[in-house]
């Protein structure tokens, strides 16, 4: 449909390109190596991958309709290749198509879904940011890491950066400029750029330090099991990321500081303003201290009972609590539609995923990605593919959608090299996805509140996302490769 003067409307090629795309793959011989069966699949999961990017409909809609579609034409399962009795393939193709809403990552992203939203209903998360803006904010620099520990004791439960620094931690931050007559503009560079950028650099580093920090990272580790027969842990996870993650904390609000310095540097009103937004909150509730309460057992239970309890368990065991102790209502989670948006998304991108295994062209992607690598050292490889997987991050917008069509292939490609060790390629992919969103405006969920709320400008955005990413990519590998290799 065209709009006024014939102009071709947004939803008609945002759905367009997808679908050309995908019709023009299914129509082109399938490789040699390939069967027709794996080829079809692929032209459909091209398609899906485009539309998570063009959005035509929310991305859940997108991920099951790729599913359903996949099911009914039944090319996870060899259709064209060989004979399936009639009454096989359609209990076969449901049992596929709905796998991934059995899959326990998927719940455990739901349930830390339910945390972040305790964290807001409960008013704990805020109550957090503003005691630690108190303690630490006379000083801009102080203001700094007061917003960076703010996140960072939000990052275990809360899945989603969006919620977290977008919707807990920037209406904190937000508040403080104005009292030095620092506004979006000529004034920003007072202390509002500092603060807004300090905010989603720390979020974007947070989002590697905790698997349950963004949802695409569990999404990650259940793509890199399928692939590779490789299982990270919490715990394994956090100890894997924090050699490098520690030090890019600390180190995050005084690299700000110096690479985009404030032009004021003390901030003697802000623990005072803190002050009366605590004093108009009230004492601690005790749906709070109930929260809290089940934050520590949770987060115990994750690091140190792994071995005993499965981690999605523990969050449906924790979301339980939440309802009988009245910290969330049932409506409250009902009502949740982030949550259960996400479940049916991640659901769905885990089977579509899983089918590219079972239709063989993972495998056969790896064999001829190989051999291209051939001649050059595992190591050489390695950083090469990290350093790949992170760059191309300024082709999407999102991490989901990036993680799911270039992570298998990369995985792949570096599992196929004689020598390689997978587990610390895996493990150095999967810590890529927080990082990696500080590199542009659109690349991960809180960048374009921090980008549109016009205290860093455009210019300057790119390039401090340039610069960042530069030094969390490089610590990443100057760090990550020796210590996991070790470690390994």
């Amino acid at each position: 449909m065209s709009g006024a003067g014939g102009k071709v409307s947004p939803l008609v090629w945002r759905a367009g390109i997808p679908l050309a795309v995908g019709a023009l793959i299914a129509v082109l011989p399938a490789p040699v190596g390939l069967t027709a069966n794996a080829w079809f699949y692929f032209a459909i999961f091209a398609a899906v991958i485009l539309a998570l990017i063009t959005e035509p409909l929310p991305s859940a809609a997108v991920g099951l309709m790729g599913v359903t579609l996949i099911a009914v034409l039944g090319l996870p399962f060899g259709v064209t290749q060989r004979a399936e009795p009639a009454f096989r393939l359609p209990a076969e193709a449901i049992k596929w198509a709905l796998a991934g809403f059995a899959n326990s990552t998927v719940w455990l992203i739901f349930g830390a879904f339910v945390f972040a939203m305790g964290y807001e209903k409960t008013g704990l998360g805020r109550r957090i940011a503003l005691v630690l803006v108190q303690r630490l904010g006379g000083r801009t620099l102080g203001l700094g890491y007061a917003i960076m520990l703010a996140d960072l004791v939000l990052a275990p439960f809360t899945p989603s950066n969006s919620a977290r620094s977008a919707g807990t931690i920037f209406p904190v931050v937000r508040g403080i400029p104005p009292l030095y007559g620092s506004l979006p503009g000529e004034s920003a560079r007072k202390i509002g750029a500092y603060l807004m950028w300090t905010a989603f650099a720390a979020t974007c580093v947070t989002s590697s330090m905790f698997v349950t920090a963004v949802a695409p990272n569990l999404l990650a580790l259940e793509l890199v099991k399928k692939a590779t027969g490789v299982e990270v842990t919490w715990i394994q996870w956090f100890t894997g990321f924090l050699p490098m993650g520690a030090p890019l904390l600390l180190a995050l609000p005084w690299l700000v500081y110096k690479i985009y310095p404030p032009e004021i540097r003390t901030s003697a009103e802000v623990p005072h303003w803190a002050a009366r937004e605590l004093a108009q909150l009230g004492r601690i509730t005790r749906r709070e201290l109930t929260m809290g309460a089940l934050v520590v057992v949770a987060l115990g239970l994750w690091i140190f009972g792994g071995n005993l309890f499965d981690a999605a368990l523990v969050a449906l065991v924790a979301i339980s609590l939440m309802v009988v102790c009245r910290v969330v209502s049932w409506d409250d989670i009902l009502q949740n539609s982030s949550a259960w948006n996400t479940l049916v998304w991640f659901a769905t991108m885990i089977n579509l995923a899983d089918g590219l295994n079972k239709t063989g062209f993972i495998a056969w992607f790896g064999r001829h990605a190989a051999a291209l690598l051939v001649g050059h050292s595992p190591l050489l490889v390695l950083v090469a593919l990290v350093a790949f997987f992170f760059l191309i991050h300024y082709m999407f917008a999102g991490l989901t959608a990036h993680t799911t069509a270039v992570l298998p292939v990369v995985l792949a490609a570096g599992a196929a090299v004689p020598g390689m060790p997978v587990r610390t390629l895996a493990m150095l992919l999967v810590f890529t996805l927080g990082i990696m969103g500080v590199l542009t405006p659109y690349a991960t969920g809180p960048a374009p509140v921090y980008y549109g709320c016009g205290f860093v400008t455009r210019r300057e955005f790119w390039r401090l996302g340039l610069i960042f990413g530069l030094i969390f990519l490089g610590a990443l590998l100057l760090i990550g490769v020796p210590w996991l290799g070790t470690a390994g």
